[in-house]
This record gives C-alpha cells, structure tokens and sequence, in this order.
C-alpha cells in the first residue's frame, strides 16, 4: 500500500436531510480533495450520521447530490464502492467469529488480502484468534479500523473512529488517516473529541445549531 493515488474529488451540492418531520440540514455543500481530511461537527442528533451515510451512498439525500470526480454517486455505484472505506459507529463485526476471520470475511467479499498484516498493524496480533464477542470495545473498535488497511481506497469515511479508544488507540486512528492521506487519499470523519493531525489539511464542517 505504498503508491499514491490519483487526484479525486468529493463534493456535495445543497444537500438536505429529513428525519421524519424535521429539516436536519438544508443546502448543505462540501468539497473534499485528495491529500484532505474533513472533519464533520455538531451537537448530537445534528445529523452528522446521516450526512456520512448520504456520502457513502448508503441513504439517499432529500435534496441534493453527491458527487465523485464530477459524476453523481447514483450514476456510478460499483466504481464509487471501489473508491470507498466507511466504517460507520458501530464496528459490524460478527461477534461469533474470530477478529482475524471477520477480516477474512470482510476480505473475501470486497476482494483484499493480508488480514494478518492489518491485524498486526493495529495491534491485535495476540488477540486475533478470539471471538469478537470476549474482545473489549476498543479492540473491536481496532479491529474494525483494519478493514481500511485491506485494500486501497482513495476515500475514507469514518464515523466516530476514535469511540472506545484509549491514547494509543487515538494515536493509531491518527497514524492511519496521516499515512493515508500521505499517499493522496482523502478523509471525511465525525468526532465528539479535538482531532490533532500536525501538518495535514484540516477543515472543519459544522451542521446544525
């Protein structure tokens, strides 16, 4: 995983998002580049999930388009999934397999490879071979955040990556997303906590009051 990516570009166009009766954002635009990370921010309950589920392609905007290299997501699904990690809140791993076969798995239906390398680099190699459900939650939280190192994408969506970590934990989120973002990727993140990448290119977005 040492090449660097070509330029990419994420970008949102008055995007707006209901939650049954309520107008969580409304015309809401952002733009993202390779060798950038956004950080998204607002109270709880802003619609920070929604927003990186509508950037993932996941949910589908009330208004608005999201865009990748000038092209609707919509118009492209199967390149824009090649072109895209998300890890959403909650880790998603099968609690019944090991952390090295969730990856396996994860692997298996994407297309990837070297799961025992990702779980070396996120400091699991001891851990690996239980089952999800005796790991603590930062290191399901360890173990979900390897997906990212299973095959390149240039673009990155994180929801809350740093939630159960402790400081080495923080450290590694952050090393990650700098080494990333060192080969041309891109970030777009939520966080309730401050996020410290020296030298990279921060913005933030805030949606909501």
């Amino acid at each position: 995983m040492t090449n660097r990516y070509s330029e990419n570009e994420l970008r949102a166009d008055r995007l707006a998002c209901l939650r049954g009766d309520l107008l969580l954002f409304d015309e809401l635009q952002l733009e993202v580049r390779s060798g950038q990370v956004l950080q998204v921010e607002g109270r709880n309950g802003a619609g920070k999930t929604s927003l990186l589920r509508m950037l993932a392609g996941l949910t589908l905007p009330e208004d608005g388009e999201v865009y990748w290299n000038g092209q609707p997501i919509r118009r492209q699904r199967p390149a824009y999934a090649e072109a895209l990690q998300y890890i959403g809140h909650q880790p998603a791993l099968k609690a019944g397999l090991t952390g090295l076969e969730n990856l396996r798995f994860s692997a298996g239906l994407r297309g990837g490879a070297d799961a025992e390398a990702a779980i070396d680099r996120v400091g699991l190699q001891e851990q690996c071979h239980q089952h999800v459900h005796t790991l603590s939650a930062g290191q399901r939280r360890r173990t979900a955040l390897a997906r990212l190192l299973l095959r390149p994408a240039p673009l990155w969506i994180l929801d809350e990556p740093y939630t159960a970590l402790d400081a080495a934990g923080v450290a590694l989120v952050n090393g990650l997303m700098t080494d990333h973002v060192g080969r041309g990727g891109m970030v777009v993140l939520t966080s309730h906590q401050a996020v410290e990448l020296p030298g990279l290119p921060l913005t933030r977005l805030r949606i909501g009051p």
